[in-house]
């Protein structure tokens, strides 16, 4: 069986190329997706590098002048799928593109191909070091809102954990404009419209979009003067942990001057973290931040301190806690939502299914700091659900059954690097 998955992980991965960058599946995800294709690197690396390479550059190629790397990179205006390029009405860049970005794992990715490969490898990674850094810089400042201690985010699309019950805090601050252009959804031609975010939540992401525009995507007034605010732990502590590995890079590459420079970004954003402690749930959450008040729910950005090094000791094993008492109440780890919190549904999008991506970061932080059961667990129950369902978008934490997209390709990338048992320790 795991021989025929990896042959299947393979050609998932080939029958989603669209000529050196990847599409996540055909129709419901047509274009390239920012964080999508960092991980897809990673699969693609176990059976040519060339082509992971490849792969992060052409999705440096949508760098905005100002630094951003956008979310989605818009190669051509694709009709099922829905908001296209002439809704966002974004070029920050040489390429059409959203106008917000996602979480930053691409220097953490290109840290694991030098890790793993030789002089030609770092050659590559040289080559993409200074457009990484000024994306993290762009992190750093626009979107660090005026008197926050932490980058925050603008738009649920930006975290790449959209409807998750944690931005409804944002979304009671919001109205939803009387002359908000009708739309036509796409997702739902093509998904389950059960599994997918609901009506008003889609109205509300077009309100971000439109505010964006009518800023001309300043990315300074989007932050401070924009419909949406929050802070994700997801983003805080990815971008934290690949602050550190960018910094391990200069170290590789002899970039004396980068490393000071994050050294400066690390201080940052581990002087920050307690921003994110939910003293009540004692766990880090999600924060409005015009109004100070958190989200009152685990999710699965909640496991990441041990991933980006951070939190107190007594931080740390409170996370351990609510990893086991969830851990109890589903079969597969790690849910994108609490199942004791209201607002979990195991089968709709981010409100609890098991994400592919989280449950490698997730497990890879676990195992570095000691905690190898656990981080086990994770990884064996992504590997049980990819066995029993196959490469979907995510799983149900309860059943395991796929859901929304199949031959998706980071389930399969992921597959190939991290999850199969034939991978390379």
């Amino acid at each position: 069986m795991p021989l025929d998955l990896d042959q299947k992980a393979r050609d998932i991965l080939k029958q989603n190329d669209r000529g050196g960058y990847t599409v996540p599946t055909a129709r419901l995800y047509p274009y390239q997706w920012n964080w999508d294709s960092a991980f897809v690197a990673l699969g693609f690396a176990t059976f040519d590098r060339e082509r992971a390479w490849q792969e992060l550059e052409l999705l440096l190629e949508g760098q905005w002048r100002d630094g951003m790397v956008p979310h989605i990179i818009f190669r051509r205006d694709d009709p099922d799928y829905f908001p296209g390029p002439s809704v966002w009405q974004a070029h920050g860049g040489d390429l059409p593109s959203g106008g917000i970005s996602q979480p930053p794992v691409l220097a953490s990715v290109m840290l694991d191909l030098v890790a793993s490969g030789n002089d030609a490898d770092r050659t590559r990674a040289a080559a993409l070091f200074d457009k990484v850094l000024d994306w993290h810089r762009w992190w750093h400042s626009a979107r660090t809102p005026d008197g926050c201690p932490v980058v925050c985010t603008v738009h649920p699309w930006e975290t790449g954990r959209d409807n998750c019950p944690d931005w409804d805090l944002g979304f009671d601050r919001m109205e939803v404009p009387a002359d908000l252009e009708p739309y036509t959804r796409m997702d739902t031609v093509h998904a389950d419209v059960s599994e997918r975010p609901s009506k008003l939540q889609y109205d509300k992401y077009v309100t971000i979009i439109k505010f964006g525009r009518d800023v001309g995507w300043d990315q300074t007034r989007l932050t401070n003067e924009g419909p949406f605010l929050m802070a994700d732990p997801g983003i805080h502590f990815i971008l934290l942990r690949a602050d550190r590995d960018l910094r391990h890079l200069a170290d590789i590459l002899d970039r004396p001057g980068a490393a000071d420079e994050l050294d400066g970004f690390i201080a940052k954003g581990v002087s920050g973290t307690d921003y994110l402690w939910n003293p009540d749930l004692k766990a880090f959450c999600a924060r409005e931040v015009r109004s100070g008040a958190f989200s009152q729910g685990f999710s699965s950005a909640s496991a990441l301190p041990f991933y980006a090094d951070a939190g107190s000791p007594d931080q740390r094993d409170s996370t351990l806690g609510h990893l086991d008492r969830i851990g109890a109440k589903v079969d597969f780890l790690v849910p994108s939502w609490d199942p004791d919190a209201p607002g979990f549904e195991p089968q709709r999008y981010w409100c609890g299914p098991v994400w592919p991506q989280m449950n490698t970061i997730i497990s890879k932080g676990l195992a570095e700091q000691g905690h190898t059961d656990l981080a086990k667990r994770v990884r064996g129950d992504l590997a049980a659900a990819i066995e029993k369902s196959g490469f979907f978008e995510c799983f149900n934490t309860v059943t395991g059954a796929g859901c929304i997209g199949t031959d998706f390709s980071w389930t399969a990338a992921l597959w190939l690097a991290w999850a199969s048992p034939n991978r390379k320790t």
